[in-house]
């Protein structure tokens, strides 16, 4: 274990950086709330302070009355949550009833966006950007609805441009693959095996560019078995299973739908544990679960081994996150679409006139609350009770600072946050509603942003990429090489960078989904940013020490994004039933009153698409009058 010292770290950022390389935040900001938040390092996603009242509701709910406390303000329609659904809300609800409608956006956190986050880091005068959360916008040649496509349009997004953004062959063309990461607990040794040539869903790198190896010779590397070897080998290039005592194909369905990918493997391939193991870690960046928690069913649609031999039914969806490039991400991930919403609702917030300035423009946090503004957005604020009155909704607001309750009115609400507060949150729901709601258990996931002073050790490994098998961090990559406008990205190895890695908390021995779900959210919620500048460190100190990395010397900031409520919940045919689910998905986002439902959670789905998707259709259903 490598150790740190404060002298090493102090709230993420290195004390002992070379002449010209200081992270923004050791310059200083003049910005609200402790500074410019896409500045800030150390713990963000859902820091310290966003949520804690929010975890009072369901103890105290009661006690967070407003009837008898004076109406402070009155809106034409508050939105809860500033995410990209909330603020899609907002725009879809001044494009229904008029540009003079008086809109408050509330959200928990210091900084709007949602999971689409933003994290900024200063070299020198250079600016370097990383995504924190919702990373890019997924196959949008497939997945975007009219309504999306129309609300691109809009924000001056063209979707063809993210092909010159995109640098596809930087990385290829620097002799670099993707790699995985064997360690020594696990496997009795430390091991990275470069040349992957696998299949990845959502793949930025085209399948001739991928530096890969023949699989065998990939496999070979392995620090398993012979016979552990061998069986992988199999797997990856071999029919035999075909699942050919199923009588037809409904049934062969019927069947990967209800056992795990892991149990699949042990049961219809005969994997060793030693092989199945190398799958531990393999589903959690995309899916936000483990092999043994996700239904071999979903495995094979999304490509992962042992399926070659089997009728799989058709996904449209999966086929496209297979087939479409994984190109359109702006330096700062689907912040950018956040930050263009906050251009057109707030202007004078968000300065610049088009896409290629967004990802310098520097946003301006004292104009998103102005009184007079037609809409406004409220940070580190709470909204704990929502009620229907006559003609009305009472809006109970906690000051996030203060812990101040204070009483809001507004002709409509729409409820862009978690859908699993709406129970706590909303008065007069339904008991079947309530329990539907309930069952979208928001998947936890860390989103670490770390400033390396280059990345040389990469390049002398010959990897872009670094699968942890059985580490903390089960992805390690270096950013996406994506330039915009007047931002340009590291190209050159001898250059700063910002490294993206995933952590999935993943507690073994619960064999349910929701319920692993819900004791992973614990862990994660113990752990300090001491826990995570260690658990980085060490990983990256293994994974690259062999190509020169030192992290003394070359980590500058780091930035973890933890995300306690990450991905939404999507229907898990392991313990849901497909048909019954759709009519959940239906009752949980039903409108009560004058309030709606919004967030990507009433899609059951994580994707920012799906989340503009939801707001056209909240806003839609609002109540004329």
């Amino acid at each position: 274990m490598v150790r740190i010292t404060r002298r090493d770290f102090l709230d993420g950022i290195a004390l002992t950086v070379g002449a010209g390389l200081a992270p923004r935040t050791l310059i200083g900001s003049d910005a609200p709330r402790g500074g410019y938040p896409p500045g800030l390092t150390g713990l963000r996603g859902q820091h310290d302070g966003s949520f804690e009242a929010a975890h009072t509701m369901p103890f105290e709910g009661e006690r967070y009355r407003v009837g008898g406390l004076p109406v402070e303000e009155e809106y034409d329609c508050i939105v809860v949550g500033a995410g990209i659904s909330g603020l899609a809300a907002a725009h879809y609800y001044r494009a229904r009833f008029g540009t003079d409608t008086r809109i408050l956006v509330l959200d928990n956190h210091d900084e709007f966006g949602g999971h689409a986050r933003r994290n900024e880091f200063r070299v020198g005068d250079r600016l370097l950007i990383g995504y924190g959360g919702s990373e890019a916008l997924q196959s949008p040649e497939t997945n975007f609805s009219p309504t999306v496509n129309a609300l691109m349009r809009e924000l001056g997004v063209e979707i063809e441009r993210f092909r010159t953004f995109f640098d596809q062959q930087l990385y290829p063309g620097l002799g670099l693959s993707r790699a995985s990461f064997f360690d020594r607990e696990r496997f009795g040794t430390d091991r990275l095996v470069t040349g992957d040539p696998t299949d990845w869903v959502s793949d930025d790198i085209p399948r001739d560019r991928r530096n890969g190896r023949p699989i065998e010779a990939f496999i070979s590397d392995f620090p398993i078995s012979p016979a552990s070897r061998s069986q992988l080998v199999e797997l990856y290039t071999s029919k035999r299973v075909d699942l050919a005592r199923l009588p037809d194909d409904a049934a062969r369905e019927g069947y990967l739908s209800k056992i795990s990918y892991a149990e699949f493997l042990r049961r219809d391939w005969g994997l060793s544990d030693e092989a199945i193991a190398y799958f531990d870690g393999r589903t959690c960046d995309f899916f936000g679960l483990p092999a043994h928690l996700l239904p071999a069913l979903d495995c094979g649609l999304y490509a992962y081994p042992g399926f070659a031999g089997i009728a799989m039914p058709a996904s449209e969806e999966a086929a496209a996150e297979l087939g479409e490039p994984y190109i359109y991400h702006f330096p700062d991930g689907n912040a950018s679409i956040a930050r263009l919403l906050v251009r057109k609702l707030v202007p004078a917030a968000m300065p610049g006139r088009s896409v290629d300035d967004i990802a310098l423009a520097e946003a301006r946090y004292e104009e998103l609350d102005r009184p007079g503004n037609p809409v406004r957005i409220r940070l580190m604020s709470t909204a704990v009770r929502v009620v229907n009155g006559d003609g009305v909704v009472e809006v109970g607001v906690i000051a996030n600072a203060d812990r101040s309750l204070h009483r809001l009115r507004a002709r409509h609400v729409v409820l862009a946050c978690f859908n699993m507060l709406v129970p706590y949150a909303l008065g007069g729901l339904p008991a079947a509603q309530a329990a539907a709601l309930r069952q979208n258990v928001k998947m936890p996931l860390v989103y670490s942003n770390v400033l390396v002073r280059d990345w040389r050790a990469w390049q002398r490994l010959g990897v872009h990429e670094i699968y942890g098998v059985s580490s903390f961090h089960s992805r390690v990559k270096l950013d996406y090489p994506v330039s915009m406008g007047a931002y340009r990205c590291s190209r050159d190895p001898g250059e700063p960078i910002v490294l993206h890695l995933v952590h999935v908390p993943v507690v073994p021995g619960i064999d349910d989904p929701r319920a692993a779900l819900r004791a992973a959210r614990r862990l994660l919620l113990t752990r300090r940013f001491e826990d995570y500048e260690t658990a980085i460190r060490t990983d990256l100190s293994r994974m690259l020490g062999p190509g020169g990395f030192d992290a003394a010397r070359d980590m500058l900031a780091i930035t973890v994004n933890r995300w306690s409520h990450g991905y939404s919940w999507g229907p898990n045919t392991l313990v849901d039933d497909w048909d019954e689910h759709e009519a959940v998905i239906e009752t949980a986002r039903r409108p009560v009153g004058r309030v709606t439902i919004a967030n990507s959670d009433s899609g059951w789905s994580a994707y920012a698409h799906v989340a503009i998707d939801e707001a056209r259709r909240a806003v839609a259903e609002l109540p004329a009058g």
